[in-house]
């Protein structure tokens, strides 16, 4: 029932005393209730068409009954005038014209300095609100995402703004990596600002032979081809890939820029950006999935009551609307049917159950078994026999592509006949709806993602190959991999533009061929599998696959995140044109805001995958000695202490210092102490927030309940963290 009182609570306030909700109104903690009104589809549409400047204004002071009370109060209780302007306050007329003399009444008693500062901010803050709505206007494909929002609803909306993010993301990481890394090499290119390049002779010569297959004389247009989608040939020798940038120092003028130096920082920076990028969007969504979903019987109230969008103006947006509520309701019945009928079950059941989910997902492990070492032995397979070739003849070509591309193949071939499995077995397991589909979009996001793993990590037990001293000389696989990361950078560009060709290749010869023949095909065979549905999950999944190797691959080609937002641009587009003359709104759509969290928790999970090959290329494999900036280093990594020597000794004693571990220990142990201290402050909490709900209920028949609010919120807080914290302490002890 604390849903209906959140609901309900507001036409309660003047029969209960005037103290009973507006205590909740000063808790931040009991807002959630408060600001309901706000969180209307309606509210939000509106807000979103204004372009976005009402998003300056605060929550509502109170609730219905509170509002005239709460403006009343305001000025006797600050003894200055509110800044929030009267017309904004959710009162009555009669209130807004009382508030507005009395803010003019304290105006005129206020110094000139005062008035002057007054009206300077007020000027401020219209023409900082006028340019954020202005700024609305520019932002890309506004009014195409806001057509398909009012067409196909706010889920498909979702990832059409998501897909807007990651072509802005991408863009960022093209304009960081071009300003510090390719642009430095292209300056001394032209003789600009009396600039030259400086080289440094190799310690070893036995490794330092390197000779990309470029294309040389008369070469037939079809090798070009070739050449673009593989990465070889005069893509090789270009900018694209690691081994060009082979420069040790730039000396612009009398200035001296470390190469080596800015392309390794230039990779921690976007990395840094993004992780920083996707966890400040992710809080947002968390924040936003909190308040709608933290009672299930207030989420029934707002479906019922309050889940209409009344800026809907398409006939089709409304039918989706209607077919989207309807499917919210029938799942959240089937849902409690479902828990209702796992709290029934007799112990015979639950061992025939579990035992099938044993088999079952025993099942899945050894699909997932069978992708990996198929790719295994594809990668190994194509690394072998790619290079051989005969130059000039078309079938040898051809043939030497194909194999080259064989493992981007067999990963997309996983990706499309996996997930059906996971789809068809899922039935089988008796999950509730819910935990059903989170279920199947884990394992397919684990299998995309590990297949890109399995993939890298096929290709370094290649370059790290040291059978009959292979390695001895070099480190590495030297004969086989001269340049091993522009071969990593290769294999990343192929998967992007293989990738790339899969998605428009969906959509030309199996998507509009299918709406044709459902739309001027009666058989009663086409017709029963009629439209395609447009799977939110399944398109977001295919665009975090292909940004994850774009995360990964900028290292070995500082130009793919230019070649991603291309991509991305271009399927922005396509996905348009899918959408509204090929496919039909899933008839299972999922919510706007749980769907924007769990696209950035996945794109989170691609880069934190990203880290560890990154980390292992950079700080564990050695550099090749043949190309790249790290020619002279033994890994790229050592280009760091490399420059620390250079400081002064002061420094160098600071900056090692707090790389020991005598720094580390003190600093991880402060941090869990912290992190203790707010996970307990969070579970005090909730705890309250718990009990205050509870009393909402009650608040019309014990008007006095809530006059106590503020300080059991203060004693319940310390007591949970002391509590928390003792129970901790000596479980330590305990373990110890």
């Amino acid at each position: 029932m604390s849903g209906l009182g959140a609901a309900a609570g507001p036409g309660w306030q003047r029969d209960s005393g005037g103290e009973g909700l507006s205590l909740l109104a000063e808790e931040p903690h009991g807002a959630a209730p408060v600001d309901f009104l706000q969180e209307l589809p309606s509210c939000q549409s509106a807000r979103r068409r204004r372009g976005g400047t009402q998003e300056r204004r605060p929550p509502l002071l109170g609730t219905v009954g509170s509002r005239g009370d709460a403006a009343r109060a305001l000025p006797q209780e600050t003894g200055e005038p509110a800044e929030r302007p009267a017309r904004e306050r959710p009162v009555c007329m009669a209130e807004k014209r009382r508030a507005r003399d009395y803010q003019q009444a304290e105006t005129e008693r206020l110094s000139r300095w005062e008035k002057w500062r007054r009206t300077s901010s007020k000027s401020l803050k219209k023409a900082l609100s006028e340019v954020k709505g202005l700024s609305s206007y520019l932002v890309l494909w506004r009014r195409d995402i806001r057509s398909i929002e009012g067409k196909f609803g706010t889920g498909i909306q979702s990832y059409f703004s998501f897909l807007r993010f990651l072509v802005l993301l991408n863009f960022i990481i093209f304009i960081l990596m071009f300003s510090f890394v390719i642009l430095p090499t292209i300056i001394p290119t032209f003789g600009l600002f009396n600039s030259t390049i400086a080289y440094i002779p190799p310690k070893n010569d036995i490794c330092t032979i390197y000779k990309p297959s470029g294309n040389k004389g008369l070469v037939y247009f079809y090798t070009y081809l070739k050449d673009l989608l593989s990465g070889t040939g005069f893509l090789e020798v270009t900018s694209l890939f690691y081994g060009y940038y082979s420069i040790d120092a730039v000396w612009i003028s009398i200035m001296r820029y470390n190469l080596p130096l800015a392309y390794l920082l230039a990779t921690f920076a976007y990395l840094a950006l993004s992780f920083l990028w996707i966890v400040k969007r992710s809080v947002e969504g968390f924040k936003h999935n909190l308040v709608h979903d933290a009672d299930p019987f207030q989420s029934y109230c707002n479906k019922v009551f309050a889940g209409w969008d009344f800026c809907i103006t398409d006939p089709n947006a409304a039918r989706l609307k209607h077919r989207s509520l309807q499917y919210e309701l029938q799942m959240d019945l089937q849902e409690e049917k479902l828990k209702q009928k796992i709290a029934e079950r007799r112990m015979e059941e639950k061992l025939r159950i579990y035992s099938l989910r044993i088999f079952i997902n025993i099942f899945v492990i050894a699909i997932l078994s069978g992708c990996f070492y198929s790719i295994y032995r594809v990668t190994v397979f194509s690394q072998e026999n790619s290079n051989v070739s005969i130059r000039n003849d078309t079938r040898t070509d051809l043939v030497n592509l194909l194999v080259q591309y064989l493992p981007s193949m067999v990963i997309t071939l996983a990706n499309f006949i996996a997930p059906l499995i996971f789809a068809f077995l899922i039935k089988f397991e008796e999950y509730t709806p819910a935990f059903e589909i989170k279920l199947t979009l884990l394992r397919c996001v684990f299998v995309r993602l590990a297949n890109i793993g399995v993939l890298l990590f096929s290709l370094w037990s290649q370059i790290s190959d040291c059978g009959s001293d292979k390695c001895k000389p070099c480190g590495y696989n030297y004969k086989l991999y001269p340049c091993w990361e522009s071969d990593v950078g290769q294999e990343m560009y192929k998967l992007m533009i293989f990738d790339f060709i899969v998605i428009l290749a969906v959509a030309l010869f199996a998507d509009f061929p299918r709406k044709l023949l459902v739309t001027h095909c009666s058989c009663k065979l086409v017709q029963w599998f009629g439209h395609k549905e447009f799977e939110i999950s399944d398109n977001v999944l295919e665009i975090i696959y292909g940004q994850t190797i774009c995360f990964i691959g900028t290292f070995f080609s500082p130009l793919l995140p230019a070649i991603a937002t291309i991509k991305y641009f271009i399927i922005f587009y396509v996905k348009k044109i899918v959408l509204i003359h090929t496919r039909k709104p899933a008839a299972r759509p999922i919510r706007a805001s749980s769907s924007n969290f769990f696209f950035l928790v996945v794109l989170l999970i691609g880069l934190l995958l990203a880290f560890v090959p990154l980390g292992f290329s950079i700080a564990r494999i050695p550099s090749s000695k043949a190309c790249g900036p790290f020619r002279n280093f033994n890994t790229s990594w050592e280009v760091i202490p490399d420059t620390i020597l250079q400081f002064p000794t002061g420094l160098q004693q600071f900056l090692f210092g707090i790389s020991s571990e005598a720094f580390a220990v003190p600093f991880f142990v402060i941090l869990c102490i912290i992190m203790f201290y707010v996970i307990a402050l969070a579970r005090a909490h909730k705890r309250v927030v718990e009990q205050l709900r509870e009393q909402l209920v009650l608040v019309r028949s014990d008007p006095t309940l809530d006059s106590h609010n503020k300080e059991n919120f203060r004693g319940t807080e310390m007591r949970g963290i002391l509590v928390f914290i003792v129970s901790w302490i000596f479980g330590v002890c305990n373990r110890q």
